[in-house]
């Protein structure tokens, strides 16, 4: 929730405001913590076909979101899924429903590189990031933003999280 003390917005720019939360890849923006490179990892990301997958998104942070996205030059969540893993060399469904259906759910305790994580916002399931390790993610979160790597332990995506998933 965005407050503001000791200043009014003005009504126009309070209005353009919820216009670009709405169009993000649920129906609200999702804020995490500034971007930033993930943590360095003693993971090979050559060996499986997630981690490689989890590779190409990581590239892909920076580039703008874009609702229904799934090129270099914008993506939305599920699109940069998709892109991640045909790159990867394993193709998977567009959207986050699909992908949701395609993946077989994995325990927390068992994630890996390259699962998927699905995530509640708004009371449904329309969010979908990358497992990069490290209780980290990448993703395309918003409108106004970029892809970039958030905390799986932030209050946010902690309660939001649904479930994890493996492409089959």
């Amino acid at each position: 929730m965005i407050t503001q003390t000791a200043r009014k917005i003005p009504s126009f720019a309070l209005a353009i405001t919820m216009l670009a939360m709405a169009s993000a890849c649920s129906s609200q923006a999702v804020v995490d913590d500034p971007p930033r490179r993930p943590a360095k990892q003693s993971v090979d990301y050559s060996q499986t076909v997630g981690a490689k997958a989890a590779s190409v998104a990581l590239r892909q942070i920076g580039v703008p979101y874009r609702y229904g996205g799934s090129t270099t030059s914008g993506f939305d969540c599920s699109g940069l899924v998709q892109f991640s893993y045909a790159r990867a060399g394993k193709r998977v469904p567009r959207t986050t429903g699909q992908l949701w259906s395609a993946t077989s759910t994995v325990r927390r305790a068992d994630l890996q590189v390259g699962d998927l994580l699905f995530f509640s916002i708004e009371g449904k399931m329309s969010h979908v990031g990358l497992y990069i390790g490290g209780q980290q993610f990448v993703h395309a979160p918003a409108s106004g933003r970029t892809v970039t790597v958030a905390k799986l332990t932030s209050p946010f995506y902690a309660s939001a999280l649904l479930r994890a998933g493996r492409p089959q």
